[in-house]
């Protein structure tokens, strides 16, 4: 069923276009969905950078590829060893930027990363490590996109973590930032 979706997944995003500006709840689910990365912006706990604004770039994903897959939790895999992981064992709040600039489609179109017609979304919260009953399906989102996660060394103490929403402000056509609920976004597909 995986490799189902998958496939019709491929197929489908050769057809399907991206959501219309209008529909900027579909737009934020569609973005995350088709990124493979984020960049999370922590306030720093580090000597010297104590509460200021750090950026990290991390993998991430809401499911497998393809229209099957998307839960729209942006699940990470983290380790106490990274610099942002510390910083959020201090204070857990954080940015989560995606962007189509990842995707072909800017690149397409010939659209700047910083256009706003190539959409990115940013999504404000805090990260919380999993519980045993959702790990399973962060294990697949993550790992079905990220294969290589698997083989990553055990002794440095992986988790499973998600991004756990509060705020939505999507950014995919001129005018300015559209605010989504995150009711809005979790009621609709991407």
């Amino acid at each position: 069923l995986l490799l189902l979706c998958a496939a019709s997944g491929l197929l489908l995003a050769a057809v399907v276009a991206i959501p219309p500006p209008e529909e900027a709840a579909r737009m934020a689910r569609y973005v995350l969905h088709s990124c493979d990365w984020g960049a999370l912006a922590t306030l720093s706990a580090q000597e010297g950078l104590r509460g200021r604004p750090f950026a990290n770039i991390f993998s991430l994903s809401d499911g497998p590829p393809g229209p099957c897959g998307g839960s729209g939790v942006p699940y990470l895999y983290l380790t106490d060893m990274e610099i942002s992981v510390q910083d959020l064992e201090v204070n857990s709040n954080a940015s989560l930027t995606v962007s189509l600039a990842q995707t072909p489609y800017c690149r397409k179109h010939r659209y700047d990363p910083q256009n706003p017609l190539c959409a990115h979304i940013i999504f404000v919260g805090s990260i919380v490590k999993v519980n045993d009953s959702e790990a399973g399906l962060a294990k697949k989102a993550l790992f079905s996109r990220h294969p290589e996660m698997e083989s990553w060394p055990k002794d440095h103490n992986w988790f499973f973590a998600k991004f756990n929403i509060t705020n939505i402000w999507v950014l995919d056509y001129f005018g300015g930032l559209k605010i989504v609920t995150p009711e809005e976004y979790y009621s609709v597909k991407p």
